[in-house]
């Protein structure tokens, strides 16, 4: 039995965990801990807890919602001309449609679809094919040896050392009728020849494509520090298994470099099993980055309170080993030291997107740029028909947020992405759908949920809307020129949706009414702009039928 909590949908009524409360846990008022795979003799319980969650957040044996399962159902009934499961009518409206209609339904019966990125977003791309009805050939790439697994458990339950982590394998995996090729990367992308270059030296052609390939964890950057016993990184199921051994093992002090959420999660599952952690974060407070400084100073008073020794506006400047290689301690910016036996480098990811150079893509450090139907942009900014993206390495335009290019690494993106991707690689123009969802993440820390709606970065303002501060419980409400744009909630999940409506709305900001009548103070919003000279667009050429982009990368 496999089991998935949308997390961005859990309001934490917890009912799920009184129901079945060897498989749902709650820390604090509203953090709920699962555990992915329980055993079977656990079904009639789980079930039950689903069948009770007043939001129908808990899927069993399955990663789509009943909402989505719906949508698809329509979808196929729009393509086909009528009800799900039925053919085709034998002549359309007009000869156009009719043809068009005919090569859609000739390319889901007999079309080749490859995915690149054996990941989430990758999966959920993949059941929606088949649920929308294609039934052609459909090939998943991953260079990881093991199919789709679920990677939030593994900085909470798997640290925690609740749940294993080879039990955080995706469902439905299993009933794709897909060829897998996995440990094998995808080294290259020949788009004229339409295919797709691999590691061993094979390709594998296709007429249409998804890039799903997601990121990776930012290494420390120094190799031979990086390389020293006791120094890890967090992205992968291998990674929380060999972190978890180490910290089963009691280490006298955990270093954790980054205090956005992996780093800030690391920290909070050192003091869950009562180990001395020191975290090291260059910016003034943890979580700025994502959420600005004035909510990141409520952060840093929730870490303090739970015995971190936390150091803001400094950096790791070296880390020093014995002569056995073993990590001993970190030398910071201040002049400062800390000994420590761990180290776990939280510095964000980097998109998975070296593979696709030369090819022709707008691909490089910021992503895959794509339209907001998936499509992904050549170099010279013109949309692709047979080439798509979704998920973490996807860079697609928000109308929400003035059509700015948004780049979300966040679970519920990726699901909602990939089908719309899936959805849109099998459907005639005009039946295709927008990529509009409402960005919504969370993270559980310290006991405490926190869930967010929006882009919280794109905004001027912040104020409180609602709860106490001081109690770390509260909604903090962000603005630009007058318009709400996110919402953040320390556990106060119920009143997010409500929120996310008010953003969808572009209601006005500050909202009323407000806790004292509480005014809005700047957010704190760091500087993002990229100063790394990575690549730059050179364009070509005098006369407009012969002028062209080109990607001229540095190192």
């Amino acid at each position: 039995m496999r089991v998935v909590v949308n997390l961005t949908r859990c309001q934490g009524y917890a009912q799920c965990a009184f129901l079945a409360p060897d498989v749902f846990r709650m820390r604090g008022d509203e953090a709920l801990m699962y555990d992915p795979q329980p055993d079977d003799a656990q079904r009639d319980r789980v079930l039950r807890a689903a069948a009770a969650c007043p939001v129908q957040a808990i899927r069993v044996d399955s990663i789509e919602d009943r909402e989505s399962a719906a949508r698809a159902s329509m979808a196929a009934s729009a393509v086909t001309g009528g009800p799900p499961g039925q053919a085709p009518p034998d002549q359309a409206s007009t000869p156009v449609s009719g043809l068009r209609n005919a090569a859609i339904e000739a390319f889901r019966r007999h079309g080749r679809i490859v995915i690149v990125g054996a990941s989430l977003a990758g999966l959920a791309a993949a059941a929606t094919l088949r649920q929308e009805g294609f039934t052609g050939a459909l090939t998943m790439i991953g260079d990881e040896s093991c199919r789709p697994y679920d990677r939030p458990p593994l900085s909470k339950q798997v640290l925690d050392g609740w749940v294993a982590p080879e039990h955080t394998g995706l469902p439905r995996a299993d009933e794709l009728n897909a060829r897998w090729l996995l440990g094998v990367p995808a080294t290259g992308l020949d788009l004229a020849g339409a295919r797709v270059h691999l590691g061993d030296g094979g390709t594998v052609g296709y007429d249409r494509l998804l890039i799903a390939t997601g990121t990776r964890a930012r290494p420390w950057f120094n190799a031979a520090e990086a390389a020293l016993d006791g120094v890890f990184l967090l992205r992968t199921r291998d990674d929380a298994a060999r972190l978890r051994r180490r910290l089963a093992d009691r280490p006298r002090r955990v270093l954790v470099i980054g205090a956005g959420f992996t780093g800030s999660e690391v920290a909070s599952v050192c003091r869950d099993r009562d180990l001395a952690v020191t975290v090291v974060e260059r910016g003034p407070a943890p979580l700025a980055g994502a959420l600005g400084g004035v909510i990141g100073a409520v952060a840093a008073d929730l870490q303090r309170a739970h015995g971190v020794d936390l150091r803001c506006g400094v950096t790791v400047t070296a880390l020093e080993g014995d002569s056995d290689g073993r990590l001993r301690r970190a030398r910071l910016s201040d002049g400062g030291t800390v000994d420590a036996e761990v180290a776990v480098v939280a510095l964000g990811a980097i998109r998975n997107t070296e593979w696709l150079r030369g090819s022709g893509l707008a691909a490089g450090h910021w992503g895959v740029g794509c339209d907001a139907g998936c499509r992904a942009f050549d170099v010279n900014g013109v949309v692709t028909d047979d080439v798509f993206a979704a998920g973490d390495v996807a860079r697609f335009p928000h109308p929400l947020y003035d059509y700015q290019f948004l780049a979300l690494e966040h679970w519920g993106n990726a699901v909602a992405q990939a089908q719309v991707a899936a959805h849109n690689m099998i459907s005639a123009h005009g039946d295709r759908w927008p990529h509009l969802a409402s960005p919504v993440f969370w993270s559980a820390q310290f006991g405490t949920n926190i869930k967010s709606v929006g882009v919280p970065t794109f905004a001027d303002q912040v104020v409180i809307a609602q709860g106490s501060v001081e109690e770390h419980r509260f909604v903090a409400a962000y603005g630009y020129r007058g318009r709400i744009t996110a919402a953040v909630g320390f556990d106060q999940g119920k009143w997010l949706e409500s929120y996310q409506s008010l953003i969808e709305q572009a209601a006005a900001f500050p909202p009323a009414p407000r806790p004292g009548d509480r005014q809005p103070v700047p957010a704190q919003i760091p500087d993002h702009t990229i100063r790394e000279r990575q690549a730059t667009v050179v364009v070509t050429g005098h006369d407009p039928s012969e002028r062209r982009a080109q990607l001229v990368h540095h190192r």
